[in-house]
């Protein structure tokens, strides 16, 4: 009976060590909120580039890239970031219509955290 119950505990901890191991992938970002300042709504569109590390030890998926409303489009990069690398997520904000201060973010969703990961960009129409 001893040797059954040490044998389990055996197992136990084994698979919990393996599960430890484990490779997995994080998501950061060096900048996670990006200021346009006062922009003029004649000009049209403007844009900004976040970079996305990879920061874990397994290739980053990012899946799904969601802004907080029409007015902002989001484009990234599709193929899987090897650890230690870097991606892009693009977003481009339509000031038509807008004067005032905005703010917006975007929801990154992928296998490198939880969750989303949130980006923010911010400025004024004038």
């Amino acid at each position: 009976m001893k040797r059954i119950i040490f044998l389990l505990t055996a197992l136990v901890l084994s698979i919990g060590a393996l599960s430890a191991q484990q490779k997995k992938a994080v998501i950061s970002a060096k900048e996670t909120i990006y200021d346009f300042g006062e922009i003029k709504e004649a000009d049209g569109k403007v844009s900004h580039t976040f970079k996305i590390d990879n920061t874990g030890d397994a290739p980053l998926v990012l899946t799904r890239v969601i802004a907080s409303c029409g007015c902002t489009t989001p484009e990234w990069t599709k193929e899987p970031i090897a650890p230690g690398k870097s991606g892009d997520v693009k977003i481009t904000y339509n000031p038509a219509g807008r004067p005032g201060v905005f703010a917006k973010a975007i929801s990154i969703y992928s296998n490198g955290k939880k969750g989303s990961y949130i980006l923010t960009i911010k400025g004024k129409v004038k």
